[in-house]
């Protein structure tokens, strides 16, 4: 006992850092967040208000801002659920199985993060466009892919590719086959093991997956900025809708659009703070840290 005291002393002296500077961080900190997160979210709000309540409602009430906000949605939709089709899909294959390529599937998933939106749109329009690979292919069975929803689907997948395969991997890596392998031993076919075992292991890591991959399809901006071509009331989402209100000189509309994405992102980080409070073991395997 008289050893293990000294030494726990020199550790505590060693990783205990003084008053000082423990406020000084804290401070710093703090200014920071108020500087970058707090007064931004605080003027958005003010200068959506500015104009009064009245003035803000009938902004979002607008025709081309409710179709921008249908698009908005519709496309988060369809991205989110291609993801998650995709994201289980590859989480299992990657998890549960071994196979020549898997490696290369690893990177791809991970792809979007090192490729800038716009390229991946400017993509899209070379492969879709009027000019573009399949454009011609396209035009003569009257397909529209870019400059309409499909397009903005396109591209808002790719941006957020990895956001559920890279939560689901580490967490069905972590499990291992045990489960699994008990079920088909007593007679479980692939598809019942998958919904009464693998599923219900997983869904919270989904679920928190799946949230992260909507904030991001919600707010996206330089990929589909690319494919939609700004047709108003056609192809805005709510980002393009307030860059057009902003350029157009209509500031109070502009950020009374730009508060409801705002609303929209604290519902999920809501969501994802609640998950995390009720599920934090689970979340904890899901990044890596049993």
């Amino acid at each position: 006992m008289s050893a293990v005291a000294p030494a726990l002393r020199r550790y505590r002296s060693a990783t205990a850092e003084p008053a000082l500077v423990r406020w000084l961080l804290i401070a710093l900190s703090i200014a920071f967040l108020a500087l970058f997160l707090v007064l931004p979210l605080v003027t958005v709000f003010a200068q959506a208000l500015a104009s009064g309540v009245q003035a803000y409602f009938a902004a979002l009430t607008d025709s081309e801002a409710l179709s921008a906000i249908k698009l908005t949605l519709t496309t988060a939709f369809f991205a989110v659920l291609f993801n998650t089709l995709f994201g289980v899909a590859a989480a299992w294959a990657i998890a549960k199985f071994d196979f020549r390529g898997k490696n290369l599937l690893v990177t791809l998933i991970d792809m979007p993060f090192s490729v800038s939106p716009v390229i991946a749109g400017l993509v899209f329009v070379l492969l879709f466009g009027s000019r573009g690979w399949f454009g011609g292919w396209l035009s003569d069975h009257d397909i529209k892919i870019v400059f309409a929803l499909p397009g903005l689907v396109l591209a808002t997948v790719f941006v957020t590719f990895p956001f559920v395969a890279r939560e689901l991997i580490p967490l069905m890596q972590a499990q291992g086959n045990d489960e699994e392998i008990a079920a088909l031993t007593l007679g479980a076919g692939g598809w019942r093991t998958f919904w009464l075992v693998t599923l219900p292991n997983i869904r919270w890591g989904l679920l928190y997956g799946i949230l992260l991959c909507n904030a991001r399809a919600m707010g996206e901006f330089g990929a589909v900025s690319v494919v939609s071509g700004h047709v108003r009331g056609i192809s805005n989402t709510m980002p393009l809708h307030v860059e057009i209100l902003y350029n157009d000189y209509k500031f109070a509309a502009a950020f009374a659009v730009a508060s409801l994405l705002a609303l929209l992102a604290f519902v999920t980080l809501g969501l994802k703070t609640l998950l995390e409070w009720r599920h934090g073991d689970e979340l904890a395997a899901l990044r890596g840290k049993h």
